[in-house]
């Protein structure tokens, strides 16, 4: 297959514009001669439990799991262990939920924490224990160590464009902006809600499973371009196709514009970014994402996305992040993933690991 390569930047901005990527499909259509057939490997169809439709789900609560008031009080009477919550009676059903994660639909919500319990330092603690059930793993959310060797592995989801911070912000996680559809660094991607937005902040989920099947069958050209002309973008095993991806690193994004030096990206890949974000939009699910709510998705098979938010006083949106790795249910690391896996899980020791307690736009992040 023949890319046409321009010596400009394709008409693309990180807000992704429909009539600009029908007008580029049609126009692409009508000039190329596009593949219409997968590449040699990649299945016509993929069929799992984490191939679901994001309107189904919506209609759905079963992905809810709601504390009661016995296993609160159980997370309560284990604060004082850090380094792994016990919960006996919690255990075998967060271990059933990793594996829900990783063998069924890919997703879940924990609610019923009650964070106007306790202190911010507390509620870290409770976050990162009731976790260490759901992946023993914790990742880091920068891509280096600090200068004293530790490592930081928990993030502040939090609009900073306030603050003396905002000249450094270059991803939309730290603004109030609107995310759109991607994948994060890891496997298990948890946010803990400590705060909801006076109004917006909806958070949105879709299976990519599914968008490659509707890619597969509508447009192969599409996969070709994913498969072939994206170093580290995607991943081939045996029974799964895994797309990691993060628009912003190809459009640039506020104090990390894309720069002028970097070879512009091809028609057929700035078609396939808009089709990933459109097609995962299309078929989302809205997430009702409540104080005290803990989601936990896989990074492997679900993009995810926000909408934009406004904060008031006292109703600033507040989240805390994680990224897990379960040792006994985790999918093995596909080979273009590896390198920037072990930045994230390699070597992180208990004892180097940090959660900051506040907000602080990292200069070196690997959030996508």
């Amino acid at each position: 297959m023949v890319e046409i390569q321009t010596l400009r930047q394709p008409d693309i901005q990180y807000h992704p514009d429909y009539e600009k990527y029908l007008a580029r499909g049609q126009r692409r259509k009508a000039t190329e001669d596009l593949p219409k057939s997968l590449p040699p490997g990649f299945p016509e169809k993929l069929s799992s439990p984490l191939v679901w439709e994001g309107k189904e789900i919506e209609k759905q609560d079963d992905w809810i799991y709601k504390l009661n008031d016995a296993q609160r009080e159980e997370i309560h009477a284990a604060l004082n262990s850090f380094k792994y919550i016990p919960l006996p009676t919690l255990h075998p059903i967060l271990r059933e939920l990793s594996h829900e994660i990783h063998n069924g639909r890919g997703f879940f919500v924990l609610r019923g924490l009650d964070v106007d319990r306790y202190s911010r330092e507390d509620n870290i603690l409770i976050y990162a224990g009731v976790s260490s059930h759901i992946g023993s793993l914790r990742g880091r959310q920068q891509d280096q160590r600090q200068e004293d060797g530790t490592s930081v592995v928990l993030a502040h989801i939090k609009d900073l464009t306030r603050t003396d911070q905002a000249g450094n912000i270059g991803g939309p996680g730290s603004t109030a902006d609107k995310q759109v559809f991607h994948t994060d660094a890891g496997d298990i991607v948890s946010l803990l809600c400590l705060q909801t937005a006076a109004e917006g902040g909806e958070s949105q989920i879709s299976s990519s499973w599914l968008v490659y099947n509707i890619l597969a069958k509508e447009r192969p050209d599409l996969i070709w371009t994913l498969a072939t002309d994206w170093p580290n973008a995607t991943a081939l095993t045996p029974e799964r196709v895994l797309i990691q991806y993060a628009r912003r690193y190809f459009t640039g994004f506020l104090a990390q514009p894309r720069s002028a030096n970097i070879p512009p990206i091809t028609e057929a890949q700035a078609e396939a970014l808009d089709a990933l974000h459109f097609l995962a939009e299309e078929h989302s699910a809205a997430l009702d994402f409540q104080k005290g709510d803990v989601q936990y998705i896989n990074n492997l098979s679900i993009f995810h996305a926000r909408k934009g938010f406004r904060d008031a006083p006292g109703k600033e949106r507040h989240l805390l992040r994680l990224w897990l790795r379960d040792p006994e249910y985790a999918w093995e690391t596909p080979e273009p993933l590896r390198e920037r896996w072990d930045i994230v899980y390699g070597n992180v020791t208990p004892e180097e690991q940090v959660f900051p307690l506040e907000p602080k736009v990292q200069k070196k992040n690997i959030s996508a």
